[in-house]
């Protein structure tokens, strides 16, 4: 193999992502250089447009264009008394995908548990913010069903104990070390419609 710097570091770099390794960032460098015109120079803008306009939403954690602000919070044709929190975007794309739920969402940014995670770093001071000042009824917790999703979980569970909001749980059909983005839709559906309370409306 030619040893040629910028191609070294461009696979290096694509194979960081999820699913690549070597072998297949080759390949799509391969793809990428004999059709440049096709694809390097428009990836290449798109990927700088990307980086200067999209970012993530400090209040809910989703994507945000800097030009047209967060869907996610700013919605107003419709209202919602529910807010869904996922550990993160894929999690969201999953669930709107499956179109089984209708309603906001939190995105944390990762679980407690994470390599180099601190609770800090996740959104749960900016949920019981929502959960508080747009009168949410609802909180239901999908995190997922692995020991870093389930810690994160009752975290959340203890910092809204003060909120007066119901909390539940994704149940059946969220099996074991699951994770939702792997979920198909017929799970997915199940898990929202079977989903447990985890705090009773007394407390």
């Amino acid at each position: 193999m030619q040893n040629i710097n910028e191609i070294e570091e461009l696979i290096k770099l694509i194979s960081k992502l999820p699913g690549l390794g070597p072998k297949s960032a080759k390949r799509i460098v391969l793809k990428l250089i004999n059709n440049r015109d096709e694809l390097v120079k428009p990836m290449a803008n798109t990927l700088a447009q990307v980086y200067k306009n999209v970012t993530r939403c400090n209040s809910c954690g989703s994507l945000k264009s800097i030009s047209t602000g967060c869907i996610n919070c700013e919605t107003t044709r419709n209202k919602y008394s529910k807010i869904c929190v996922v550990e993160d975007i894929a999690d969201q794309w999953s669930i709107e995908n499956s179109n089984i739920y209708q309603g906001y969402f939190h995105i944390l940014g990762g679980t407690i548990s994470s390599v180099g995670q601190r609770k800090e770093d996740l959104l749960v001071n900016a949920l019981v913010e929502r959960v508080n000042r747009d009168k949410i009824e609802e909180v239901i917790l999908a995190t997922s069903a692995t020991v870093e999703g389930q810690t994160t979980a009752y975290y959340i569970q203890d910092s809204l104990k003060n909120s007066n909001v119901k909390i539940t749980k994704l149940a059946q059909g969220l099996p074991v070390g699951g994770e939702i983005e792997s979920l198909d839709d017929g799970t997915l559906f199940s898990a929202f419609k079977n989903r447990s309370n985890l705090v009773s409306d007394s407390d």
